[in-house]
């Protein structure tokens, strides 16, 4: 079961280092005023709206524009989080993962229902979005997992224990 968590770890650290960064330079421009993002990012954004036709993006529906900011409010601190938990070797890393999958899993259900329902996605783009809620499977299971390494405790007993010796 270790080596499983630990490539588990593995994919979800990759994961989460693309989202640290996608999320604020990328979602970000769905959110926010795009004259504070850089001309480049601002063009490779227009590009692949084109070219995988995500009209979630062009037309940026309410409930898709409150998504990006449950993303870059709540989703992406998590990430960091998880980032440094899994790099660290943290156990909280559970926690993380936990409350991320479930924010994500949660918003990619409601995106891709709109895709699926209004027929309007094409598979190009389908096979855009299905990538995030594999992953955030994947962080819910490593939620639900042992930790990875065993936990080291400093000393011996709890801190109550030793003011009642001394």
């Amino acid at each position: 079961m270790g080596g499983f968590v630990k490539l588990l770890d593995l994919l979800l650290f990759i994961y989460f280092f693309f989202m640290a960064i996608v999320a604020p330079l990328f979602d970000g421009q769905t959110a926010l005023p795009k004259h504070i993002f850089h001309p480049v990012l601002v063009d490779l954004k227009r590009w692949y709206t084109q070219e995988c036709g995500d009209y979630l993006v062009s037309e940026k529906p309410y409930f898709f524009v409150g998504l990006i900011w449950l993303e870059l409010v709540f989703a992406w601190p998590i990430c960091l989080l998880s980032l440094y938990a899994i790099a660290a070797g943290k156990s909280w890393i559970k926690t993380t993962s936990l409350i991320y999958g479930v924010s994500t899993l949660t918003a990619m259900v409601a995106i891709l229902s709109e895709m699926k329902g209004s027929e309007r996605a094409s598979d190009k783009l389908l096979m855009v979005y299905y990538p995030f809620l594999g992953f955030a499977a994947l962080a819910i299971l490593r939620g639900l997992l042992p930790h990875s390494s065993k936990s080291v405790s400093i000393g011996k007993g709890s801190a109550i224990g030793r003011k009642k010796r001394a």
